[in-house]
């Protein structure tokens, strides 16, 4: 289905239409009745969450002490204004998208299961024994992965998986015979930088990390936290797949808008995070 949506995307070694508008600057002014302190942000922020439908993705904004709200297609004029009445709205931006975030299973390097397909993200390691990661929500749908869509070549099984709150998992090498290639090391995204992912539908593409800390809520498939927001396209099958800046791995692939045509908004779970989880260690 290519509709521009804001989704989850599954696939299996890469990562998901308007651009959002730039995140404000670290110089500009706060708008009249902008939160003025950390608790009054805090409150806003938690009125963000008590009231926003799915199809909404949200962070602070500390340099103008707002909450940033960016609202897909789905989301109505009543639904906003709730949460502008509940927040505040001069203490929110509201931001429209088109398209709808949702979660997405499509059937980097591609992986198979259960009727699913997703991307491979990195390879890691712990106590010689090798997996590597991927979207949680792949790894709650799927218990056994394959290099094919047949499901001849076993590579293993989901030994962990998060969703939703976090969106990552983690899948164990049991096939000896395959080659499980590093050459990365973690490390946490920040606004502006250069970055490219990597996915089993379209490839890699390039863009730049507009935004850290977001909380996403999916159109029907739950809602995750301090997520990395990007301007990068993706589309499903993409899900899982690696987010990177030259060497340095920062996230995972969990879902966004648009197309590889007219491009897109993504979100991406941070690498540590899940590195942490697992205990494991990239190479």
């Amino acid at each position: 289905m290519r509709t521009q949506r804001f989704r989850l995307l599954a696939v299996a070694a890469g990562l998901v239409a308007a651009t959002l508008a730039g995140v404000p600057s670290a110089g500009a002014s706060a708008p009249a009745g902008a939160a003025s302190d950390a608790a009054e942000l805090a409150r806003v922020r938690d009125a963000v969450a008590a009231t926003a439908p799915g199809g909404t993705a949200w962070y602070t904004d500390r340099a103008s002490g707002q909450v940033v709200v960016t609202a897909d297609s789905t989301v109505s004029a009543a639904e906003i204004a709730r949460i502008e009445k509940a927040a505040g709205a001069d203490a929110v931006e509201v931001r429209r998208t088109p398209g709808v975030f949702r979660p997405l299973a499509d059937a980097g390097d591609a992986i198979y299961g259960g009727g699913y397909r997703c991307s491979l993200g990195f390879n890691v390691v712990k106590g010689g024994t090798y997996y590597f990661l991927t979207a949680g929500h792949c790894g709650k749908s799927v218990k056994t992965w394959y290099t094919d869509s047949a499901h001849r070549t076993l590579i293993g099984p989901t030994v962990g998986a998060s969703f939703p709150g976090d969106d990552y998992a983690l899948v164990r090498y049991d096939n000896t015979s395959l080659s499980h290639p590093g050459g990365y090391t973690a490390a946490n995204a920040y606004v502006g930088e250069n970055v490219k992912r990597t996915g089993s539908t379209t490839g890699t593409h390039s863009g730049t990390v507009t935004a850290l800390n977001v909380t996403v809520r999916y159109q029907g498939g739950g809602t995750v936290h301090g997520m990395i927001q990007t301007n990068v396209c993706a589309e499903p099958g993409d899900s899982g797949g690696p987010l990177y800046d030259g060497s340095k791995a920062l996230g995972l692939t969990s879902g966004g808008s648009g197309d590889c045509r007219s491009g897109g908004t993504t979100f991406y779970q941070p690498v540590p995070e899940a590195l942490n989880a697992y205990g494991v260690s990239i190479y």
